[in-house]
């Protein structure tokens, strides 16, 4: 009897223990919430083949000579449910990223937002981040070419609003939005509201951006063709009242030759009508340009040495005192460390 009452007891203490060391169990499992800092610094060289050292009239690596970049600085926090980003920028890159920051408090923000989860595959986001259109980033590291297309350069660059991200099933996502006026960040000052929406399909992307007077479709994608060679595609094409506007395509076809070194092409062509101002103030004109670069990586560092030759269909490459062209062939050399 007294055998059976022990072996009684012990599984009294075992079922009791169970329940305890399940939940123990469950709480270990809880991802661990965890801060993290991280960012980019980068300068770089830019030179033209011409008299006077004119640039493309994109944005970024637009200075002469020896030049700086940005330095780059993102703090995030990411709970369990919630979390938010903070990122600030300081320098030239930096400072024409967020151009649409009017108070002295915002120069430097780049993204500030929080989100919440509000249940299995749906996001809720507040703040001011960086645009879901085009191909390219605002982030030196992120592109593979250092220069900018002129769709990128033209195209919005942040949004502040509020967004919702449905994870609808694998590799296919649905973004809704509503912004203040593009690159408005701090505030809407100007009464304007922006509705956005992006549709992902298996690395495919399909964005839109409307407002009063303005509306821009546009496709991201790539795809890999083989262990070492990607082909990256970018499509725009945007409104404004009337007739102005802008359109354009690049493909990015970038190869692989080892772990620490790359090759890559951006070749794009560029069109506004009536005047729209990427390139001139009236009428209309076209850009083809060809930016050939290398990417040499040793750990967080990034070299990279850059050619690239615009041609457009007017003379508007100052490249001397007295003379303009319709063609500017220009050299970057940059370097970029990222943490």
């Amino acid at each position: 009897m007294k055998k059976i009452n022990s072996i009684i007891a012990i599984a009294i203490l075992l079922i009791a223990f169970i329940p305890t060391t399940l939940k123990a169990q469950e709480e270990d499992s809880t991802p661990e919430a965890t801060f993290n800092f991280s960012g980019t610094v980068d300068t770089y060289f830019r030179a033209s083949f011409t008299e006077d050292p004119v640039a493309p009239g994109t944005s970024f690596a637009n200075l002469n000579g020896f030049a700086l970049g940005m330095a780059n600085f993102i703090v995030s926090y990411e709970g369990e449910k919630s979390g938010f980003v903070a990122d600030v920028v300081f320098g030239p890159r930096g400072s024409d990223a967020v151009f649409g920051s009017v108070g002295n408090s915002s120069e430097i923000v780049n993204q500030l937002y929080a989100y919440y989860h509000l249940g299995d595959g749906v996001t809720v986001t507040m703040g001011n981040f960086n645009t879901f259109l085009g191909y390219e980033v605002i982030s030196p590291a992120a592109n593979f070419n250092y220069s900018t297309s002129y769709m990128f350069s033209y195209g919005p660059f942040s949004h502040t609003g509020l967004k919702l991200d449905f994870e609808l099933a694998d590799d296919i996502s649905l973004m809704v939005g509503v912004f203040n006026q593009t690159d408005e960040t701090e505030a809407n000052y100007s009464r304007y509201t922006a509705f956005g929406a992006q549709l992902g399909l298996y690395g495919q992307y399909i964005n839109f951006l409307g407002g009063e007077d303005y509306a821009q479709i546009d496709f991201t994608g790539g795809f890999d063709l083989s262990d070492s060679f990607f082909l990256g595609i970018n499509a725009t094409s945007a409104t404004l009242s009337g007739d102005m506007g802008f359109a354009g395509v690049a493909l990015y076809p970038q190869i692989t030759t080892s772990d620490s070194f790359a090759i890559g092409l951006r070749g794009e062509f560029f069109s506004e009508t009536d005047g729209f101002g990427a390139l001139v103030l009236d009428g209309d004109a076209d850009n083809f340009s060809l930016t050939l670069t290398g990417s040499y990586t040793s750990g967080n560092f990034m070299f990279k040495p850059e050619l690239r030759i615009d041609s457009a269909s007017s003379e508007i490459f100052a490249i001397s005192p007295t003379e303009t062209s319709d063609s500017l062939a220009s050299f970057v050399m940059a370097m970029i460390y990222s943490f």
